[in-house]
This record gives C-alpha cells, structure tokens and sequence, in this order.
C-alpha cells in the first residue's frame, strides 16, 4: 500500500490518503486526521422537472368550483346561528356541571353537621339516662309524696280490638271490653 499526503486548496490542510494496489484509484479512500476534506465533485443538483400543462376546464365546472368557495347570507347567517346555539348549549353544560359540584359538596357537608348532630344528641340522651336513677324516683314519690302502687281492685283489664290507642270519653265497663266486632258476637 502506497500512501501519500496532499494539500487541499480549499480547506488548507494536509490529509493522508491510503491507496490499495491492487484496485487503483476506484477503491475507497481512508481519510486520517479530524476534518475531512471537500469531495472533488460536488453532486449533482435535481432540476425541477417542467410542469405539465394543465388542461382547461369547461365554463361550467369553473362556474361550480367558484359558486362552492362563495357562501351567501342565509348560510353564514345559519353557520353563526349554530354557533351561537352550540356555545349556549356549552355554557349551560359549564353551569349545570358547577351546580351540580356545589351541590354536592353542600350535601357532603350537611351529611357531616348530621352525623355531629345525632353523635351529640345520643352523647346528651345516654348522659340523661345514666343520671335518672328509678329506686330514689321511687323511694322519693312513696315517702315524700305519699304514692302507693295500685290494690288489685283498682286494676282494670280490657281487650282492645282495634289500635294501640285509645281515646277514653267513658268510664270503663266492669267486665273490661270496649268493643266488640260482629265476628266475635256469633
């Protein structure tokens, strides 16, 4: 291998070039250093190809392309009238969805008062009960207030046929029935 040095004019440096023997100067070129040097022949540039002339179109496929790039009054008044209807319906949208955020952190704040409410009330009712103590009730309306429990004669049994409740405008009857249904009289 026979290697050679030149001098490139325009980037004004030297490189060492390497040649094989054997292929001559078609083989590859093996460039040392760090710059490489400008190609001999630049490549070639792709002209643009001419423009093939387009062919004329008839008066009436003209007279449809411009009618479709024009657009008159009644469409640009329906265009505008479908905008304004799609930002209403998309402000309405924001609304409800904002409505609908508010509200329920309103509820989600009212389930929590609740819960507080009820936590307080049963806290005050269990306080309550614990405080009333039924013997010193008792000890208190037999000896201060002079209560005596009932003699069994006092006592008045009755069926009620009806309801739970019962609206006394009478005296009860001896024999402690009410009423009777007519199913039970037969």
């Amino acid at each position: 291998m026979a290697a050679r040095r030149e001098y490139s004019g325009n980037s004004r440096q030297y490189s060492s070039r390497q040649y094989s023997r054997t292929s001559g100067a078609s083989s590859q070129m093996y460039v040392y250093g760090n710059t490489v040097t400008k190609p001999v022949s630049e490549p070639r540039r792709h002209e643009k190809s001419p423009e093939k002339p387009r062919k004329r179109a008839s008066r009436q496929v003209r007279k449809n392309r411009r009618q479709a790039l024009h657009m008159n009054s009644a469409y640009v008044i329906f265009l505008t009238v479908a905008a304004l209807m799609a930002l209403i319906v998309c402000v309405n949208y924001v609304q409800l969805q904002s409505r609908i955020t508010s509200r329920s952190k309103n509820i989600t704040a009212m389930q929590e008062e609740l819960a507080n409410l009820r936590e307080e009330n049963n806290t005050k009712y269990n306080a309550v009960m614990d405080s009333v103590n039924l013997d010193e009730i008792r000890d208190k309306a037999q000896n201060e207030l002079g209560m005596v429990y009932a003699s069994p004669e006092q006592i008045v049994e009755y069926d009620n046929p009806a309801t739970d409740y019962v609206k006394q405008y009478e005296d009860i009857p001896e024999d402690g029935v009410l009423a009777q249904s007519d199913n039970s009289a037969r």
